[in-house]
Formats: C-alpha cells, sequence, structure tokens
C-alpha cells in the first residue's frame, strides 16, 4: 500500500485533478466516479490496489478540484467526458489499462471501452450502471442533483451526506468523513455547500437520454464484470441479467445490503473485484 499523489494536468485548455496511487511503472487501473461524486470517493479501494497497480482517479470536470466550464452544454456530457478522459490518460503516458467506473463513470468506461480505446481497455467495471436507466431512478437524481443545498456547519453537511448516499452500504465514520471533506466547498457567505458547478446537474437533467447505449455496449468485447446494487433502483435486474447476454456477456455479481451504488470499500466487494481483474 502507497500513500497518493495529487496531481493537476492541463489538457484541452482546462485543468484536472486526479489522486493517482502507486508506481508509476506499475499496470494502470482507472477508477471513475459517479455523476455528482469525485475520484476520491476511491481512496479505500485505491489504497488496497496501490500495491499492484498506478491507481488513476479523475475528478471529472466541474467536480472535485478539476475547473469549471465556460460553456456547460458542450463540456458536461458523455461525448466530452470521453475526450477530457483520453487526455488524462494521455497527459500521464497511460497505455492499456483496466477500468472500474461507478454509475457514470462505468458508463463512460463502457463508451470509451466501444470506442476510442478499444484494445487499450483490458477488463472493465460497470458499478450499477447499465446500458438503460430505470426512468423513476433517473427522475429521483435529478431531484436531489439539481437543488444545491447549504449548510451552516460540516457536520450538518456530513449528516446530510449520510442520507443522501444511505444506499452505498456501509461506510466507517472516518470514510463518511472523509466524503464530506472532499465533498465540499465555502460559500461567499461562508456556509458549506456541495462540490460541483450546479450546471453539472442542469445539463444532465436535461440530456439523461444520451445514457441510452445499448448499441454501444454491444461493442464491447474486454471481459466486464457488472456489479448491482440488491436494492438498485438504478440499474434493474432485467437490463442487469440482458447484460450477461449482449455484448460482451458480462459477469454479474448482486451486492448485498447497497442500493445505488455500492461503495467498494469492504473486503467482500473487494474480494470480487480481487478476483475480477486477477482473470
Amino acid at each position: 500500500m502507497t500513500s497518493s499523489r495529487s496531481r493537476y494536468l492541463s489538457a484541452l485548455g482546462r485543468e484536472f485533478h486526479v489522486t493517482e496511487w502507486g508506481d508509476a511503472a506499475a499496470p494502470a487501473l482507472v477508477m471513475w466516479h459517479g455523476l455528482a461524486r469525485t475520484g476520491r470517493d476511491f481512496d479505500s479501494l485505491a489504497a488496497h490496489f496501490s500495491g499492484r497497480y498506478r491507481v488513476i482517479c479523475p475528478d471529472t470536470l466541474g467536480r472535485g478540484l478539476s475547473g469549471w466550464s465556460r460553456a456547460p452544454k458542450r463540456d458536461y456530457t458523455l461525448a466530452a467526458y470521453m475526450k477530457h478522459a483520453l487526455a488524462i490518460l494521455d497527459a500521464l503516458g497511460v497505455g492499456r489499462m483496466d477500468w472500474i467506473g461507478t454509475s457514470m463513470g462505468g458508463a463512460l468506461g463502457m463508451l470509451l471501452a466501444a470506442g476510442p480505446l478499444k484494445g487499450r481497455m483490458d477488463r472493465l467495471v460497470m458499478n450499477d450502471i447499465g446500458p438503460t436507466l430505470n426512468p423513476a431512478a433517473v427522475e429521483r437524481i435529478r431531484t436531489y442533483v439539481t437543488q444545491i443545498p447549504h449548510f451552516p456547519t460540516m457536520t450538518a453537511f456530513e449528516d446530510f451526506l449520510r442520507l443522501v448516499y444511505k444506499p452505498y452500504g456501509f461506510q466507517t465514520d472516518e470514510e463518511w468523513r472523509r466524503m464530506a471533506e472532499t465533498s465540499s466547498r465555502r460559500r461567499g457567505d461562508g456556509r458549506i455547500t456541495v462540490h460541483y458547478d450546479p450546471a453539472v446537474m442542469r445539463v444532465f437533467a436535461a440530456s439523461a437520454a444520451d445514457y441510452e447505449l445499448w448499441a454501444e455496449y454491444d461493442g464491447v468485447d474486454c471481459p466486464t464484470l457488472v456489479l448491482r446494487g440488491a436494492q438498485s433502483d438504478l440499474l434493474l435486474p432485467e437490463v442487469a441479467d440482458e447484460m450477461t447476454r449482449r455484448g460482451p456477456k458480462a459477469r454479474l455479481v448482486t451486492v448485498p445490503d447497497c442500493g445505488h451504488a455500492p461503495a467498494l470499500n469492504v473486503p467482500e466487494q473487494i474480494a470480487v473485484l480481487e478476483g475480477f481483474l486477477a482473470g
């Protein structure tokens, strides 16, 4: 296990933040977060794998410590995130890689595996995401991410995260506190609010149809693992089952005691990833 390194990369005229773990000469393992999250969500998982991999955990544009866009309708889309991901990987000198993506990060990995990274992505993990989304869950996500809350104290903000992200499953008090500290920013009046550019969520609310991706999924040919939270409302059981029959014919593992999306931080979940990445 190694400690992390915080890096800032200039690419495509924007600044991206990346948390990197492990030996730069080791095989690359990219971990890409969900819609309203940051690369720091993977700290526990990245630390676990850092002895064997060069683990790369970017903050998507508009999140965490990455820059914000002056052209949100252009830059806060899956098509743009693909270009950003390729620019980040090129800047880091990454050739081949394995990919673990939670929610949006899984959709992004799928698009890249079927397109510009075909032949370079050796294994793909899609954490509670599929080629089609449950419309009811999309409406739920729209409701909470398009409202930008603010709080007088960090404790109150952490309590909010514990409620909103309860479906992630078990996290230690230290992990909840880290989520709060890496998901917050101060407003001009000193109150605490969420880290992301509000425009990210407005664009998502208007473009959720971009996540209808069966044709792209059918183009994936690398070994693929699909994790589904047992109580997930985003990835329906029938969609997950169909993913085992089409495209890469993914291996499906249902994760107990989780909804959308498993936090990938407990031994049982990590063991599944260990086995898959080991081939």
